[in-house]
């Protein structure tokens, strides 16, 4: 069995002290193979957005041990975490967080830029993550001149340029119409059918049924899991 693209163990993370003490994550760990799509449900406040920024490195655990790609994100230090979301890890936000003042090929661009790649490497990158979420008419557009839809696969395009090996989706289609946040689901999951790993954060159990596994998380505790590990050919339940 493959080594996974992320893995997350023994991970707690406890924010204030003292009275003020809010426990966030409680001991989860968690693995994603490369063509995995893994969704996490659970109820407001149960921890799920907080494994995704400890799994991306924007965030780092009260204590336990995050991999990514093979690097252990504790010890690769605040510039080798930076250079891993560059390379290694795509974010697809609810809120899109794309640039207003930069073109859509601009803003899928950047990051390969901010890697250092020339601008016309990244150009010609961004153009054919443009192409592969269908939007490869859209390139001069502004982020202001787009539907939310739209907009939204720009955020995917700039999430997959650079063919990183980690995506994670933090409620993608919570500001989406129905059939939009479908269209949405299809190219992450056929961006994890060509090789990447995915994590999707999600309300929505309709949305859940394009993942591989569900993990459902309650109080910082992983609860259940239902769907196959791949290589075990089992489906595994966790109680906490």
């Amino acid at each position: 069995m493959s080594e996974p693209v992320l893995r997350l163990t023994d991970v707690s993370r406890v924010h204030g002290t003292g009275a003020a003490e809010v426990h966030a994550l409680r001991g989860v760990s968690i693995e994603a193979y490369a063509g995995e799509l893994v969704a996490i449900m659970g109820p407001s406040g149960s921890g799920k957005s907080s494994m995704l920024t400890i799994a991306g490195g924007l965030d780092s655990p009260t204590s336990g041990a995050v991999e990514v790609d093979g690097h252990d994100l504790g010890r690769a230090g605040i510039s080798g975490r930076a250079q891993l979301r560059r390379t290694s890890i795509g974010y697809v936000f609810q809120e899109f967080n794309l640039i207003p003042a930069l073109t859509a090929a601009e803003n899928v661009a950047l990051p390969l830029e901010l890697d250092g790649a020339g601008r016309r490497a990244a150009r010609d990158a961004a153009k054919a993550a443009l192409d592969e979420v269908g939007l490869g008419g859209f390139a001069d557009r502004f982020p202001d001149e787009l539907s939310g839809g739209q907009r939204q696969r720009i955020a995917i395009a700039r999430a997959i340029v650079g063919e990183r090996r980690l995506i994670l989706a933090d409620e993608p289609t919570g500001a989406l119409d129905t059939e939009t946040g479908e269209d949405i689901l299809k190219l992450i999951r056929a961006r994890c059918d060509a090789g990447a790993a995915g994590v999707l954060v999600t309300h929505e159990p309709r949305y859940a049924s394009w993942a591989d596994r569900v993990i459902y998380v309650r109080d910082g505790l992983v609860v259940d899991e239902a769907g196959e590990t791949p290589g075990t050919g089992l489906g595994d339940e966790v109680e906490a």
